[in-house]
């Protein structure tokens, strides 16, 4: 007897940065710069703020799309830090941003559906694409130092575009979109039926210059849709939780896929988000940038030429000097330095290999004196 699966879920494979990051945890010695993942715990406060939430008994179905206090929390927070204004019925607590994503483009897609996906990008967002019968067009950015460039937007857009993602500071770049960047979309889109995703995940953690969120351009504020997450400036990727802020009329229709997908974040945890909300991050972007300044200039020293990122906390650094297939390249660092980096490929840019450098000090200066021995021994 033949089974037939969904085609969509049957063509899609597992998380490409997963299954490298395997492939160099099962690689005897080792060391792996894969996951986006902060070698930091999670703050004391924020983790009493659940035992609290315990001994009052928030054990029960919370609303749907979130507790009021957190929805407030959530409202305030934005307006105040950011100038985003969205009503807590205009918010969404998701389990983590990959929610938020997952929701955004089930709503707004349609077979056949084309979303716009500056490259090099999550793959998170090709994925879900595909999942919901979309079909992702890729623009790439890498001639035009990461920054999206708006003659080439204007060329990739066609009747059938739906959406465009775009993350900032961005993964696996750690490049930051400028305001001129911003404005020049806003001019291209501003009178198109187009819906703009904004993933702004590592907004946080900016070492230069100012953060400047799609979202601003309130004139759009009915196509436009930001997802948060509380993973990574507060070191919380295990709690899985994020939020999305849009428009009334289209939160109605996101919160319908939230509520047949998960039903609710947990009640338990909301009182963290709360607490999380209260917590300044400085010294995560401080401990991040000075690990940004000591990888790039090791990298640069060995004479890899690679572009300084402006926020997150990867290195994307151009294997061409080598090779240009990321995966081999990347699978031969590997078995001959001990050193792992998720190949390019995975971020739909070949060429190209991503280092994150949110580990110890200790395991960044092992890893790198691993890659320059290497390196050496290739000269």
């Amino acid at each position: 007897m033949e089974l037939i699966l969904n085609e969509a879920a049957a063509k899609e494979e597992l998380s490409g940065i997963r299954r490298f990051t395997a492939f160099v945890k099962q690689t005897p010695g080792a060391i792996g710069f894969t996951m986006g993942e902060p070698d930091l715990d999670t703050k004391e406060e924020i983790k009493a703020a659940v035992m609290t939430a315990l001994d009052a008994n928030e054990t029960h179905y919370p609303p749907g799309n979130g507790s009021p206090f957190t929805l407030e929390a959530i409202s305030a927070f934005e307006a105040e830090k950011f100038g985003l204004h969205y009503s807590p019925d205009e918010i969404i607590l998701t389990m983590g941003s990959t929610e938020g994503l997952f929701i955004t483009l089930a709503t707004v897609l349609n077979p056949g559906d084309e979303v716009i996906i500056p490259t090099p990008a999550f793959s998170l967002y090709e994925s879900i694409t595909r999942l919901f019968r979309g079909v992702p067009v890729y623009l790439p950015t890498e001639g035009s130092g990461f920054q999206v460039d708006p003659e080439a937007l204007k060329r990739a857009i066609t009747p059938r575009t739906k959406a465009l993602v775009l993350n900032s500071p961005n993964n696996p770049s750690g490049v930051v979109y400028t305001k001129e960047t911003m404005d020049a979309i806003h001019d291209v889109l501003k009178d198109k039926p187009i819906f703009v995703l904004c993933d702004d995940v590592y907004r946080a953690l900016v070492y230069k210059g100012q953060f400047h969120s799609f979202a601003e351009y309130q004139d759009m504020r009915d196509r436009v849709v930001v997802a948060q997450s509380f993973s990574k400036s507060y070191a919380m990727t295990g709690w899985r939780l994020g939020y999305v802020l849009a428009d009334a009329p289209l939160r109605d229709k996101m919160q319908v896929f939230h509520q047949y997908c998960v039903t609710s974040a947990p009640s338990v945890l909301q009182r963290a988000c709360v607490q999380a909300l209260k917590t300044d991050v400085t010294y995560v972007r401080e401990l991040f940038q000075k690990r940004r300044d000591y990888v790039y200039g090791r990298l640069t020293a060995m004479g890899w030429d690679v572009t300084k990122p402006e926020g997150a906390f990867y290195m994307f650094i151009p294997t061409g000097r080598y090779d240009n297939d990321s995966l081999r390249f990347c699978r031969r660092l590997v078995t001959e330095a001990g050193v792992g980096f998720v190949p390019g490929v995975y971020f739909a840019t070949e060429g190209y290999m991503r280092m994150s450098y949110c580990y110890s000090d200790g395991e960044l200066k092992e890893g790198l004196d691993r890659l320059e021995n290497w390196v050496n021994a290739q000269r």
